[in-house]
């Protein structure tokens, strides 16, 4: 029962970080055509970037539910573990084929308006169009220390908006998991996210 407490917990990991992002971001400055279109060339630069952070936003919390499940397959009896270890990895791959793309499509959608803003409200044309070149200068270094700024930005962004969404859809596939072994999960009153947005008494 303790393991699947903490799969409950690990499904709502997304939602437990939505409080990050509160209030409206600030109105970006209004740029030049050149300049949208240099911070539109280092975006397709970021692309990779970009699909490995909405895989990750994935893969960490259907990694930690399969080391959980994995250790309670080893109680199950002998003659129904490898039936349930085959349901729940095509329920695991089914999960990550439907919201992968999905996520994917999110995180490139909202790229312009969190890593692009940030990209043009800290460097100038100029200092893009070096950026673009990838010159070897103490502009490119610059841009290399501001990478955790803007993943994180399109992080927050990522999960505020859709990271109720993919709580839902990973909170079924934890009751299908739960089904395969045999056990019931708890209730959504543990959410972390709920914990944090209750009163302290």
């Amino acid at each position: 029962m303790n393991a699947i407490k903490l799969l409950a917990a690990v499904a709502t990991l997304a939602c437990a970080s939505v409080a990050i992002a509160q209030g409206p971001a600030p109105a970006p400055a209004t740029s030049s055509p050149a300049k949208k279109e240099l911070i539109a060339k280092l975006l397709q630069h970021q692309q990779q970037g970009v699909d490995m952070l909405a895989r990750n936003m994935l893969q960490a919390p259907v990694a930690q539910l399969m080391q959980g499940a994995g250790g309670m397959l080893k109680q199950m009896p002998a003659d129904k573990r490898e039936a349930a270890a085959k349901a729940i990895e095509a329920d695991v791959k089914k999960f990550i084929d439907e919201n992968a793309p999905f996520l994917r499509d999110k995180a490139t959608k909202l790229a312009p308006s969190t890593v692009g803003a940030i990209l043009d409200e800290k460097f100038t044309e100029d200092e893009l169009k070096q950026v673009v070149a990838w010159m070897d200068s103490p502009v490119s270094k610059k841009f290399a220390q501001l990478g955790p700024d803007m993943q994180k930005a399109l992080g927050d962004k990522l999960l505020a908006d859709n990271g109720a969404l993919l709580d839902t859809r990973f909170n079924a596939l934890q009751q299908s998991v739960a089904k395969h072994l045999g056990v019931s999960v708890p209730g959504a009153a543990s959410s972390p996210a709920a914990n944090k947005n209750s009163p302290k008494k």
